[in-house]
């Protein structure tokens, strides 16, 4: 949501995280600018609301402004700095622990790998990409203990992946 924000007008996500843009002359003494914090303060809560569902907007439809929606909805998702600690500890975990299981294809074992960085770098918590590409060569079975050693020999691992 956040990039999407972001590339439909900058400001925009600024209003979302920082709160509505102020405007302190009355509506009969508007100015063109004042218009246009008006318009993009709008935007904003309208771009919020129709990006949702009906249950994700019953939740936060009582809210008066659009950083208190996202903030409301950043807690829903990804829980207090308590919850989200908890998570990255688990995330953290399951990464550490990552092995290619028996029968599984490199495709899928590189979609749960995906699965679980991407839900790090969701909640703050991200690795180097040469430290990712050695846990997944890492995480090979014994079979692939030459292509792994050919890999590792002939590439940059920091720029793979």
């Amino acid at each position: 949501m956040e990039f999407f924000l972001q590339g439909l007008d900058f400001q925009i996500w600024s209003i979302i995280e920082e709160g509505d843009l102020l405007v302190l002359n009355n509506r009969e003494n508007w100015t063109e600018d004042d218009k246009k914090k008006i318009s993009l303060n709008c935007k904003a809560k309208s771009i919020l609301c129709c990006a949702l569902s009906k249950k994700e907007f019953n939740r936060i439809s009582a809210c008066k402004s659009d950083m208190e929606m996202w903030e409301k909805l950043r807690i829903t998702y990804e829980g207090t700095d308590k919850v989200k600690e908890t998570r990255i500890d688990i995330l953290v975990a399951q990464y550490e622990r990552f092995q290619m299981q028996p029968g599984e294809s490199i495709t899928q074992m590189y979609n749960r790998f995906t699965y679980n960085t991407n839900g790090m770098a969701g909640l703050g918590k991200q690795y180097e990409m040469g430290d990712m590409v050695r846990k997944i060569l890492r995480s090979l079975p014994d079979l692939w203990t030459q292509k792994v050693t050919a890999i590792e020999e002939a590439n940059d691992l920091r720029r793979m992946l």
